[in-house]
């Protein structure tokens, strides 16, 4: 059974940083595309970032480009989402996903398996 556990959420003011992890479980790790993604209430779920399987690619929606960076660490099987100048607008629930199949890597529907979840708030 594929498990994802996201942490490292929480409250910051305007300006400030959040570091996100994500650790996988489960299945084979480290051969695939993986994703952080966004949701609001009312809103959908969108991706904020990918990340190829070996690392060397990666992706990143326009709003967060400059401010966030994606790595992985395929030893400890663990996805991270650095987070810096984080503002109002990233106040969001946070999630994690793997299983990437086809299509765009910041597409939800691309991926199979997702973390339950982690809130940020970021206060201005």
């Amino acid at each position: 059974q594929v498990q994802l556990v996201e942490s490292g959420g929480g409250s910051v003011q305007s300006g400030g940083s959040l570091r996100l992890s994500c650790a996988a479980s489960g299945y084979t790790y480290g051969t695939g595309c993986m994703g952080w993604f966004r949701q609001t209430p009312g809103k959908e779920r969108t991706g904020v970032s990918s990340i190829s399987g070996n690392g060397d690619t990666t992706y990143y929606a326009d709003s967060v480009k400059g401010r966030f960076t994606i790595s992985r660490d395929n030893a400890k099987n663990t996805l991270y989402l650095q987070m810096n100048n984080l503002n109002p607008e990233d106040t969001a629930i946070y999630y994690c996903a793997t299983g990437f199949a086809f299509g765009n890597p910041l597409a939800q529907t691309g991926y199979r398996y997702w973390g339950q979840g982690i809130q940020v708030t970021v206060s201005s």
